[in-house]
């Protein structure tokens, strides 16, 4: 295996949206076959971005050749089970190299299948998520995580109830009465990252309803040793499950998340819910940077 010092060929790119200078950046290594975990690890911490995704050989008889991958994705201080933003990467890149189309990706979540489109001149990429699930946030965990973010509870949207949501990685959703709430965002990092390590948290997804199929959200993201996501995959396909399951919207709906906006680097996410399939697919343009 490679040392840390010695890593093959690392790409630069943003997803969820078109523009470089927006979007969530990640490191793409289309082959990280001679990267061992700390290998991997000192990529992604080098790189500093929310994190980076690393591709191997696929599992025998999972896909077709050069469109099935194993991947893994390491924040700058550990490993994470799921990353929406660096599958929209990896995909986009491997669609700029081997074209539009399907591809299959084995997680540490389960088999993600991704698939990869050119309109107007844009690849855009939508990742299918494993089966979610939504359930209760306790009182005293909700409780500890307004004192990290020093948010009233008053100043919580009461038709958006806390929940922990899982579409491959786990996020406490918690929904701003006001968008100037959400815009307030200067939280304790020590406390809440704390609160999500006991909980196996990804990260805390807060979110303002703008009308019936538009939300903004943000991302805090201290257990990956990063003040705040641009643009989070993962908890967007989280999201979508929370808000099926709640009935907030119908079971199919094609929802628009805006994130981004509040760090200067916006971006746009697609949450799809269809009937009769539990999973959430999420697309996003992507582009080199």
């Amino acid at each position: 295996m490679k040392s840390s010092e010695e890593t093959p060929e690392v790409l630069h790119y943003t997803a969820f949206s078109a523009d470089p200078s927006g979007g969530n950046p990640a490191g793409v290594v289309l082959d990280a076959s001679g990267l061992d975990d700390a290998g991997m690890l000192a990529v992604a911490a080098r790189l500093g971005y929310s994190e980076s995704v690393f591709l191997t050989p696929p599992p025998e008889g999972l896909g077709e050749p050069g469109r099935a991958f194993t991947v893994r994705y390491f924040s700058p201080v550990a490993e994470v089970p799921f990353c929406g933003h660096a599958t929209v990467a990896a995909a986009v890149a491997l669609g700029e190299r081997t074209g539009p189309g399907d591809l299959v990706f084995a997680t540490r979540a389960g088999e993600v299948p991704v698939s990869v489109a050119e309109r107007d001149g844009t690849l855009r990429a939508t990742l299918t998520s494993v089966v979610p699930y939504v359930e209760d946030a306790a009182a005293g965990d909700v409780t500890e995580a307004l004192a990290a973010l020093d948010w009233p509870a008053a100043d919580l949207d009461p038709a958006l109830p806390p929940r922990i949501a899982f579409a491959g990685a786990r996020h406490l959703v918690l929904a701003a009465a006001s968008r100037e709430r959400l815009a307030d965002l200067d939280y304790d990092f020590e406390r809440l990252r704390s609160l999500m390590l006991r909980l196996d948290l990804t990260t805390v997804q807060l979110v303002w309803r703008e009308s019936a199929a538009v939300f903004h959200v943000r991302d805090p993201f201290p257990v990956g040793g990063v003040v705040e996501d641009p643009a989070t995959g993962a908890a967007a396909a989280a999201f979508g499950a929370y808000a099926r399951a709640l009935g907030l919207v119908p079971e199919a709906s094609l929802l628009t998340l805006h994130q981004g906006e509040d760090l200067g680097r916006p971006a746009e996410l697609t949450v799809e819910l269809r009937a009769g399939d539990p999973r959430v697919r999420v697309t996003g343009a992507g582009a080199r940077m």
